[in-house]
């Protein structure tokens, strides 16, 4: 659907400006994959949407817990992290799946190592470091009209394409 974009993300606060263009785009249903390597800002993509939607709260990696939740008003708000998963099939035994339904969002950080058990993202986002600089890399890729809608809040930041 929509043609991959790049952008520069030069500091922290950038990348919690992207996570919050992200909240006005939210609806039931939407799967957001969050890629990179460690320390790339996936949680910190998220930190900047849960503050844009209201969450006071601590908002940290559930690299541990596998999942943390957010209630909210209207919608359910999963954070998954999937770093520890040696195997994919992990992904049945967890017993998670049941938390992407029509009433929530799921932003899902290393999505690759639950392979084909995850459901089709509707946005794919990919964080990576830049060589020799601060900052990173945000890529962008959507697969349906909600993940379409994401991307364009996204563009509506007019970020610089970076180094």
């Amino acid at each position: 659907m929509h043609r991959p974009q790049r952008w520069y993300l030069p500091t922290a606060a950038a990348t919690e400006r992207v996570g919050a263009a992200l909240a006005g785009a939210l609806t039931g249903g939407l799967v957001v994959t969050l890629a990179g390597d460690l320390g790339a800002g996936k949680t910190t993509l998220v930190r900047g949407l849960l503050r844009a939607c209201g969450w006071t709260g601590a908002v940290k990696s559930p690299t541990y817990s596998l999942v943390e939740y957010y209630p909210f008003s209207s919608l359910y708000l999963y954070h998954f992290d999937f770093y520890r998963f040696a195997d994919p099939s992990e992904w049945e035994t967890a017993g998670l799946a049941d938390c992407f339904r029509d009433d929530s969002v799921c932003l899902v950080e290393w999505p690759e190592r639950v392979a084909t058990w995850l459901p089709t993202p509707d946005l794919a986002i990919e964080l990576a470091h830049v060589d020799a600089q601060p900052g990173r890399h945000l890529t962008v890729r959507a697969a349906s009209p909600k993940g379409e809608r994401c991307a364009t809040e996204i563009d509506r930041l007019s970020l610089p394409a970076g180094p």
